[in-house]
């Protein structure tokens, strides 16, 4: 009788540590999503629709290992971060690194007025250049969410960290994350209560795992 031979050692390097998982969360749609300006203005909360979404981003979180919930101060990410805090156990943390961009004289304007005036061919074409009046460059606000993302990552290396914030602030990470750059940012749709998720690993170049899903689990995140 033949002896059965020892099954071969796997081949090449075993694998690494994991990386950091970063899921960006837009918050949920408010009563003025896509007709608003909101900028920082306080007092902005969730409409009905908005309330769902929340509770979905909960649900679709539900089979992740969450080590950490961080939040843009803003009503309206709190309010989208609660229900996924609630399912976790997790605490939801403030961070105003997440803020949404800070639109100076621009806040609470109609998108349609603002659409109308010739510097919007900028924000839209050249958003690298652009300072709202009396807030914040589009260059800062990248600055900020990247500078923000860094440190949460160094604070839960190889954990799963969601952060709930807006907009302008997630686009402009992924484009970063991607080697974009910012004047293409505008190209990238973040949906409200859409999922984007970075993976990091120490040494390497960031890998963008999804943007704007807003529908299919995410428990395989987790084994990129």
């Amino acid at each position: 009788m033949t002896a059965a031979m020892p099954p071969a050692p796997p081949s090449g390097p075993p694998p690494g540590p994991p990386g950091t998982l970063l899921l960006l969360v837009r918050h949920g749609e408010t009563p003025t999503t896509g007709r608003v300006l909101p900028g920082r203005a306080p007092g902005l909360l969730l409409s009905d629709r908005g309330r769902a979404q929340a509770e979905r981003v909960a649900e679709r979180l539900a089979d992740l290992p969450v080590d950490a919930i961080y939040s843009s101060p803003l009503e309206r990410a709190c309010e989208t971060a609660e229900p996924t805090a609630a399912r976790t156990g997790r605490d939801m943390k403030h961070d105003d690194g997440l803020l949404e961009c800070d639109f100076g004289d621009w806040t609470g304007a109609a998108l349609a007025d603002v659409a109308a005036l010739p510097e919007w061919q900028t924000v839209q074409h050249s958003p690298s250049t652009f300072r709202f009046p009396n807030g914040e460059s589009f260059t800062e606000m990248q600055a900020r969410i990247v500078g923000t993302l860094e440190a949460l990552r160094n604070a839960h290396v190889g954990g799963v960290v969601v952060c709930f914030s807006h907009a302008d602030p997630i686009k402009a990470a992924v484009a970063h994350a991607l080697g974009t750059p910012l004047d293409l940012f505008q190209r990238i749709v973040i949906s409200p209560g859409s999922v984007s998720a970075i993976s990091v690993v120490e040494g390497q170049a960031p890998t963008v795992l999804m943007v704007n899903s807003t529908s299919e689990p995410l428990s395989g995140l987790r084994g990129q």
